[in-house]
């Protein structure tokens, strides 16, 4: 048995998934141990959520519960439990949203030995409550992936059901496909993480002995410029794309924020008039996010550690951004 845990009703698309979906809020300690403590038969526990505060200080309390409350309802009631998989993210090695362009991030490539950055930080507050709860037969890993190529309308950090709304409104109005960050970002090399590349690294870890008690990076082993994949994007949507290349090197740009702060009317006609699912603009785009990734000139990490450790996974980078377009197409989420 296979449990799914969520604060939300299960949604259509996640309907055809074999899981034993449970809708629980875990920032609830009472509700918590209710609905989580019965489940006597966990074995593995893989942790990939997290709540967005106001502040970094809020974010490791608010974070900081959430995971604490889930591990007070299982550890003691799940007598077969063998391992915690935590996920985190690069945020490790830069820092907090909060903190960019505050604290000097570690320089890429970024790799596990790097020491913890010297500000708060709600990852390294998961950390030391994974590092204090798991005992005895328990093992753990942690697991950083960097930005996450996945299908996920409603998450926070969706910027490839973002980036695919983007283009569906930039077509709708007759308008090319606009990069709206930096010309670093856009000439930059990155790596990004496929999302089912990272549940296979996580069962890896989980079961593999080698991989045992370790923090591991995870990426899909190649890297990609934005340039590359904007070309991509624009042929997914059948339109045309403007090259950063050939613009002004003073010229400013408006943020995503900025170009979509009126949209909602646009995209509700391209919801109608395509028989979508029904969503709003301020549930499937993340422009405060994409403003983010695209304002950073390179990003990438090194996965030497998972393969020295036996792990040989990979991704073509521009296969999974196609890959979940094709998925936000199929399930009719942009047209």
């Amino acid at each position: 048995m296979v449990y799914g845990v969520a604060r939300r009703a299960r949604p259509d698309w996640n309907a055809d998934h074999s899981i034993e979906y449970i809708q629980c809020d875990l920032s609830d300690p009472h509700q918590t141990h209710s609905e989580l403590s019965q489940l006597t038969d966990v074995t593995h526990i893989y942790y990939v959520t997290w709540a967005s505060k106001p502040t970094e200080a809020e974010n490791c309390e608010a974070n900081g519960n959430m995971f604490r409350n889930l591990l007070d309802a299982v550890i003691p009631n799940a007598p077969n439990l063998q391992h915690i998989c935590l996920q985190t993210g690069r945020k490790h090695y830069v820092g907090s949203f909060e903190m960019l362009g505050k604290v000097e991030p570690h320089e890429p490539p970024f790799h596990e030995d790097l020491p913890r950055l010297n500000v708060p930080n709600f990852y390294y507050t998961l950390e030391d409550i994974l590092f204090e709860e798991v005992k005895e037969a328990l093992t753990w890993s942690v697991h950083r992936p960097s930005v996450i190529f996945r299908f996920s309308p409603y998450s926070l950090m969706n910027i490839v059901g973002s980036l695919c709304v983007y283009a569906a409104i930039c077509k709708h109005v007759g308008k090319k496909l606009r990069f709206s960050g930096s010309r670093g970002a856009w000439n930059g090399y990155w790596d990004v993480s496929d999302a089912d590349l990272i549940a296979e690294h996580q069962i890896w870890a989980a079961v593999d002995p080698y991989a045992k008690n370790e923090g591991f990076n995870c990426s899909n082993g190649d890297v990609y410029k934005w340039k590359h994949l904007w070309r991509v994007l624009a042929e997914q949507f059948d339109m045309e794309f403007e090259d950063f290349d050939d613009a002004d090197e003073g010229e400013l740009r408006p943020s995503m924020e900025e170009m979509m702060k009126d949209k909602g009317p646009v995209w509700d006609e391209i919801v109608r008039e395509n028989g979508l699912v029904p969503t709003k603009l301020e549930e499937i785009g993340n422009w405060w996010f994409v403003d983010i990734m695209f304002g950073v000139e390179s990003s990438v990490d090194s996965m030497n550690k998972s393969k020295e450790h036996g792990f040989v996974g990979f991704r073509n980078s521009r296969t999974s951004f196609v890959t979940w377009i094709d998925k936000m197409k199929s399930y009719r989420l942009v047209p």
